[in-house]
Parts: structure tokens; sequence; C-alpha cells
């Protein structure tokens, strides 16, 4: 199963479509975008939390990706992974990691590199206004479908 169809079923087919115009219309051939983490359980979110070094601050529960509705990104190229925000491989003076951020942006996803707490480049999120406590409440209180949040 690809990371994409992980997600919420409010974002997965925006993502998908946005992920092809940025690998089709927007980077060179031979670079492309790929989302590396979708949809991240409980569980996996404790596992994250726990790990040393620390990688997150966020517990199970507190993550938006914890509900579909957050995903992680890289570059490849030549097969090898790329988070490198500044790299412009198709030298048209834009670095390519942000040709991405502006088309999801445009899109109404908030983009990780803009939080004040803590810098999160490969990450976006659409969150529909929810917050983190407002999504584990509506969890808690069985408003899910196929373990997706119903809004």
């Amino acid at each position: 199963m690809s990371k994409i169809d992980t997600l919420h079923p409010l974002i997965r087919e925006e993502v998908s479509r946005l992920v092809a115009h940025v690998n089709n219309n927007i980077l060179k051939s031979d670079v492309q975008m790929i989302v590396t983490c979708g949809l991240r359980t409980f569980d996996e979110q404790t596992k994250l939390f726990n790990q040393k070094p620390k990688v997150t601050n966020a517990k199970a529960g507190q993550s938006i990706h914890n509900y579909g509705l957050a995903f992680d990104f890289c570059l490849i190229k030549g097969g090898k992974t790329i988070w490198d925000v500044k790299s412009d491989f198709d030298a048209d003076k834009v670095p390519d990691w942000m040709e991405v951020v502006k088309v999801f942006k445009d899109a109404g996803y908030k983009w990780g590199g803009d939080f004040r707490s803590i810098y999160d480049a490969p990450h976006f999120e659409k969150t529909f206004g929810y917050t983190w406590q407002n999504l584990l409440k509506l969890k808690q209180d069985g408003k899910t479908e196929n373990g997706y949040i119903i809004f």
C-alpha cells in the first residue's frame, strides 16, 4: 500500500493529484517527490515518541499524522533521497523543495517549515480548522468510520 493510500479520504485523492502534478510539471524528470509517511497509528507514534535520540515531542494522539491528515515527503534523484531544501536541480533559481512547498501551500496545506515550535521541512498537513485536541476528542467519542475521523 502506498503511503498516500493511508491518508484520510478527504485528502487522499488531492494529495495524489498534487504529487502527480509536481512530478509531471514542476520538477525535472530525474527528480521526483515521494510521500514518505502518511497515517501513523497511535502505537507507531508512541514508539517514535520514545525513540532515542528524540525525534518528536508529540505523544500518541497529539500528531496530525495520527488522523491521516498529515504526510511527510522527500525528493528522489538517481535513487537517492534528497532532504536538502536548497538544491535547485532544474537551475531555475528556486530550490526544488520550495517549488513543492508552494504547490501544497497554494492548495491549503500547512507546511512544517513555517511552524513556530519546531522546524519540520518534510511535513504538510490539512486539518480543516481542527486541532489535535479536537481530533482526539472526535476519536474518543467514536466519530470514526474505517478508522478515520468523520467530519
